[in-house]
């Protein structure tokens, strides 16, 4: 064997030995953040109640008012609506892996994981793993509650798993920005406080709610090319649910690809940052 074929196959070897490393490093992460969430049942339970009450206030308060398709009815309504709760939650689960990430820094753990012989970037990749575990659970518990008070699937069960494959997607894109939020906050108060005041805008300036064709025309073309209001509008096509807008933009043509290449480009800008700012340390 060559000395330089020698020197590739060590580079190689030593880059799958470091890739392997991390990747047990980030399911250790990942067991320590699922252990410390099933220890406090209450966190999930809390994540569980917002959106059911979202669900019954929008859907039956509210119902009887809201225009769908030329529709008053509340049933088309809360149709309408769910999807749109679904992607709200999935949302603000990562102002919850925001604060998780900032209580770490403000307890001086993430000091002690940079003391120690493993890989950086999978303190970040396991708490993002441990939250994209409890977003599904969650989002499980909220579908079967919009199923009792009337939802339905109108789609094929492929078409249905593309939906929530979708939904995770973006909640697994926004946990990178609510972490790089949480790197600059670094405690979990200011972290909270930050992460709501881009999840807020982002979810109700969208289609989430109301149908954007009913907004004055600079706000709807904020709404129609809204990240968010692509991975609704995908989910409603997919589930088969009233509401999918006619707009002529691209994202509301094409949610399901628009929706995907939001979610990519979104998890390559964040994480690269929130990775790069871990590495650096805390500046005092």
């Amino acid at each position: 064997m060559s000395c330089p074929e020698a020197t590739l196959r060590t580079a190689l070897s030593q880059r799958i030995t470091r890739f392997q490393w991390s990747v047990t490093d980030s399911l250790v992460i990942t067991r320590r953040h699922l252990i410390r969430i099933f220890r406090t049942p209450q966190t999930i339970i809390a994540t569980v109640v917002q959106p059911v009450m979202f669900i019954v206030m929008f859907s039956y308060v509210f119902g009887g008012s809201m225009n769908v398709g030329g529709s008053t009815s509340p049933s088309v309504y809360r149709e309408f609506l769910i999807p749109g709760i679904l992607a709200q939650t999935v949302t603000f689960a990562a102002t919850t892996a925001c604060i998780g990430i900032a209580d770490d820094m403000h307890s001086g753990i993430s000091d002690r994981f940079r003391s120690l012989p493993m890989s950086r970037s999978a303190v970040l990749a396991g708490s993002h793993l441990a939250n994209l575990i409890r977003t599904a659970l969650t989002l499980t518990v909220l579908t079967a509650v919009a199923l009792l008070i009337g939802w339905r699937i109108h789609t094929s069960p492929a078409h249905a798993a593309a939906a929530f494959a979708l939904l995770l997607l973006l909640g697994y894109a926004f946990s990178w920005i609510g972490a790089l939020t949480a790197l600059y906050a670094r405690t979990p108060e200011t972290a909270g406080s930050a992460g709501l005041l881009w999840v807020f805008p982002l979810t109700f300036i969208s289609n989430a709610f109301v149908d954007s064709a009913n907004m004055t025309p600079w706000l709807r073309h904020i709404a129609e090319w809204n990240p968010f209001s692509a991975t609704v509008q995908a989910c409603r096509t997919l589930f088969g649910s009233p509401g999918i807008s006619e707009s002529p933009a691209w994202p509301m043509q094409h949610p399901v690809q628009a929706s995907a290449l939001w979610c990519l480009a979104i998890i390559l800008t964040f994480q690269t940052l929130s990775i790069r700012k871990y590495k650096s340390g805390p500046k005092e």
